[in-house]
C-alpha cells in the first residue's frame, strides 16, 4: 500500500469511510463519552444505523465519482466504526496507529486487514502514556500541528482524547518537521463549549485559508497565532455553527471541498474564495460530533 500525505489538501487518490454497519442502536446515557451523543440522547434524536449508513455510503460513492480510491474497514458486530480518522493518520510516508481511549479501542481491528501489507518501517505506534486520535492531528506541510489537552484536563474530561506527552513524543518521530500543540477547550456536558478534536474547532485549506472557531481553543496566544498565520484568509464561524461541525471539511483537491447542505454561510465564503464546494448530507452522523473530515482517514494524496 501506498502511502503519502504531506497537508489536508493535495488531491486525495484513496482513503478509508467509516461504516455505520452493525454500530448497534442508541445507547446508554452512561456509555457516551461525547456531549453531542449526551444531547441526541436525552432528545431521543440520536441518530439510527440505518440513517448514518445511508450517509456514510453516500459519501462513498460521492468521492468515487471523483476517482478517489474509497476502502471500508471491516464490519465488526457491535461496534460503531464510523470516525475511521481517529483510528489512524497517515503522516508523510508512515502510519500511525493512534492510541484512543479504551472504548474506543477496538475500532483499530476493523481497518488493520486494509493497512496488513504496510511494512513495519512505515508504521508508528504509540507507546504507554502517549494518547493521541486522528482528529488531532494535522500535517502541514513540514509542520505538524496537534490539538491536545494538558493536566489536569486530561485526566478531568473524557472529552480529552490527545495528551501533551503525545505532542513531545512526536515531535521525537518526526524530526525534521515542526511540531505545534494546539490546547483545546474541554467539556463533558457542554457541546457548545467542547472542541473533541481539534478538526472540529479548524479546518485547513489550500491557499492558506481556513475556518475556524475561536473559542475552541484554550489560549488566547494559539487564537492570536491562527489570525496571523491566515489573516484575511480566515472565516471565524459561532459556537452554534461548531457544534454543527462546520469546521470539519475535507478537501478532495485543492479547489475541490466537500461540505453540507446546510451550511449556507461557510459554503458561500468557500465559493466566494474560488473553492468548488460539493455538498453531501450528513446531519444524522453529525449528531455523534463528528463530520467528513471525521469520516475519513486518507491514505493517499498528491
Amino acid at each position: 500500500m501506498k502511502l503519502k500525505a504531506a497537508n489536508e489538501w493535495d488531491t486525495l487518490q484513496s482513503v478509508v469511510v467509516g461504516t455505520a454497519r452493525q454500530m448497534g442502536g442508541t445507547p446508554l446515557l452512561a456509555d457516551v463519552y461525547d456531549p453531542k451523543s449526551k444531547h441526541h440522547i436525552q432528545a431521543g434524536t440520536f441518530p439510527t444505523e440505518a440513517d448514518c449508513q445511508r450517509e456514510l455510503d453516500g459519501l462513498a460513492t460521492l468521492l468515487m465519482k471523483m476517482d478517489v480510491k474509497v476502502l471500508r474497514p471491516e464490519v465488526l458486530p457491535n461496534l460503531n466504526q464510523i470516525f475511521a480518522r481517529d483510528v489512524g493518520v497517515v503522516l508523510g510516508d508512515r502510519f500511525l496507529s493512534t492510541r484512543m481511549i479504551e472504548d474506543r479501542s477496538a475500532e483499530l481491528d476493523g481497518i488493520a486487514p486494509l493497512i496488513a501489507s504496510v511494512s513495519p518501517a512505515h508504521r508508528l505506534t504509540p507507546p504507554k502514556g502517549v494518547r493521541v486520535e486522528g482528529g488531532d492531528v494535522m500535517p502541514m506541510d513540514g509542520e505538524l500541528w496537534v490539538g491536545y489537552s494538558k493536566e489536569p484536563d486530561f485526566s478531568t474530561f473524557t472529552t480529552a482524547r490527545t495528551n501533551e506527552a503525545a505532542v513531545d513524543w512526536l515531535s521525537d518521530q518526526f524530526p525534521d518537521w515542526s511540531v505545534r500543540g494546539f490546547e483545546l477547550q474541554k467539556s463533558d456536558d457542554d457541546p457548545y463549549r467542547n472542541a473533541l478534536h481539534l478538526d472540529c474547532c479548524l479546518s485547513v485549506l489550500s491557499g492558506n485559508r481556513a475556518i475556524f472557531h475561536l473559542a475552541g481553543l484554550k489560549q488566547s496566544s494559539d487564537v492570536t497565532f491562527l489570525q496571523g498565520h491566515f489573516q484575511s484568509n480566515l472565516l471565524e464561524v459561532s459556537a452554534e455553527e461548531m457544534f454543527h461541525m462546520q469546521c470539519n471539511l475535507i478537501s478532495v483537491t485543492h479547489k475541490d471541498i466537500l461540505s453540507c447542505p446546510p451550511f449556507e454561510r461557510v459554503n458561500a465564503q468557500l465559493i466566494s474564495w474560488g473553492y468548488n464546494v460539493h455538498c453531501t448530507p450528513l446531519q444524522e452522523t453529525a449528531k455523534m460530533e463528528g463530520l467528513l473530515r471525521c469520516v475519513t482517514l486518507p491514505l493517499q494524496r498528491g
